[in-house]
């Protein structure tokens, strides 16, 4: 199966310039703990995620216009849409991350695939050995 398969298209994004805070309420009105963050050119430059808000900023006493490039991610774990699944879950797997950015060949984002997505479309062993192996990490501290 290919990631296009499964991949959810409809993605918010931050822009460069925009605030933390911005970004913290676009997460709390969606529901979501991560957003791409895209230049002008909608080219990915970066993720912030629930938690780089709360490290970055809150724990370094930042104000809320931080811009969010200031306190994003830079290294980003991506795959293409032809990709094999198997290809985002040992990308999962190694760096213990629980979604995977999707982008096209210009590195603008065609879509993102969560451990929800995995979950849904593959066998329930296989997903769950993906998702007991992502939160290894949360367990063991």
């Amino acid at each position: 199966m290919r990631c296009e398969e499964i991949m959810t298209t409809e993605v918010e994004v931050a822009r460069i310039g925009d605030s933390v805070a911005e970004s913290a309420r676009k997460m709390r009105d969606l529901n979501i703990g991560f957003l791409p963050v895209c230049d002008q050119a909608d080219v990915v430059q970066g993720v912030v995620t629930d938690r780089d808000l709360a490290i970055r900023v809150l724990a370094d006493e930042r104000g809320p216009a931080t811009a969010v490039e200031e306190v994003m991610t830079e290294e980003v774990v991506t795959c293409r849409p032809e990709d094999d699944v198997s290809q985002v879950e040992r990308l999962m797997r190694t760096n213990q991350m629980s979604r995977i950015l999707c982008l096209d060949e210009s590195g603008r984002v065609a879509g993102v695939i969560s451990l929800a997505d995995l979950a849904q479309y593959e066998e329930a062993g296989r997903a769950g050995e993906v998702i007991g192996d992502v939160t290894e990490r949360e367990v063991s501290h």
